[in-house]
């Protein structure tokens, strides 16, 4: 089983160098991520953006701009279309975004007319998180796409994180859907929902998932918090290896005080789309960004 994101790199590295189209990759933090992920042999890559600003810019890196690929184009939305349509086409395996803001980003994955994302389907975002005082790697959703999941939504959300943590090497996952108690509360929604899903669950109507909820994310986190304040009968308390969040604002700044203030480390990619696609802040660091690289190479066939 993965217990560290550097072990994503190990196993990512065994599947061959993946083709990546990276769209607007003309910063510095996109650029040293590429070329780190290049020359772990995860990578052959290719970059959308303007050819001068890239190539100034790897000179300022010391990196030699002709191990990539590049695809000349000024326009942020242009690259966007371009690097989604050579990754529908089969010509690059995983997509990532680059300097583009991720508003433009999506609209560019969402695009019907591209084919990134099935019809009827659901957009999510997973990450994957390394706390240095949990014992494990933890995959949480959703920080960056659906503002407020509805219940279907969330049931769709579960199974993206199953999946992910499947990738880890996790056969059963401990899902923890997080909400403001551990009491089931009629006037919270997430709380209720969180009730129905732990049911689904145990009767098998979310797949090989072990489901609880609803759980505080002190409860989920720390088995002694769970124990004192009297959660029993819980084998996700104190052990999930992932957390439902009831909307993205709770997510959003878990996942942020986690790598900020709590000196975690991430790898994160969109949930929901035909092929692979990294989704980071770009003010993520090039080392999120190559474990980032690296999971989506994992994740491709």
């Amino acid at each position: 089983m993965i217990e560290h994101l550097s072990q994503i790199v190990e196993e990512a590295r065994k599947k061959g160098r993946k083709r990546i189209a990276v769209a607007y990759g003309q910063d510095s933090h996109t650029i040293e991520a590429v070329y780190d992920a290049y020359k772990e042999g995860l990578v052959e890559p290719t970059l959308y953006g303007d050819r001068a600003t890239i190539e100034k810019v790897c000179g300022e890196l010391n990196i030699d701009p002709t191990v990539f690929t590049i695809v000349d184009e000024p326009v942020d939305t242009k690259c966007v279309a371009l690097a989604v349509a050579d990754t529908v086409s089969g010509k690059a395996d995983v997509l990532m975004k680059g300097l583009v803001s991720t508003d433009k980003y999506m609209r560019g994955i969402l695009n019907k007319d591209a084919g990134m994302f099935p019809p009827k389907g659901v957009l999510s975002h997973v990450a994957i998180i390394e706390m240095p005082e949990y014992h494990k790697l933890v995959t949480i959703s959703d920080v960056a796409v659906i503002p407020a999941p509805d219940f279907k939504q969330k049931q769709k959300l579960i199974g993206y994180l199953a999946k992910t943590a499947n990738l880890l090497g996790v056969a059963v996952p401990k899902i923890a859907c997080v909400t403001a108690s551990e009491q089931v509360l009629p006037s919270v929604i997430s709380s209720t929902e969180g009730a129905i899903l732990a049911k689904m669950g145990d009767r098998g109507q979310l797949g090989k998932v072990i489901v609880d909820g609803p759980l505080s994310l002190d409860v989920a986190l720390y088995k002694e918090v769970a124990e004192h304040k009297k959660v029993t009968g819980s084998s996700v308390a104190g052990d999930p290896d992932c957390l439902l969040f009831p909307n993205i604002e709770s997510a959003n700044v878990f996942f942020k005080s986690v790598t900020h203030i709590g000196h975690g480390e991430l790898a994160a990619m969109v949930a929901g789309t035909n092929k692979p696609c990294v989704l980071t802040s770009r003010g993520d660091s090039a080392l999120t960004k190559k474990y980032s690289i690296a999971l989506a190479c994992l994740a491709a066939k």
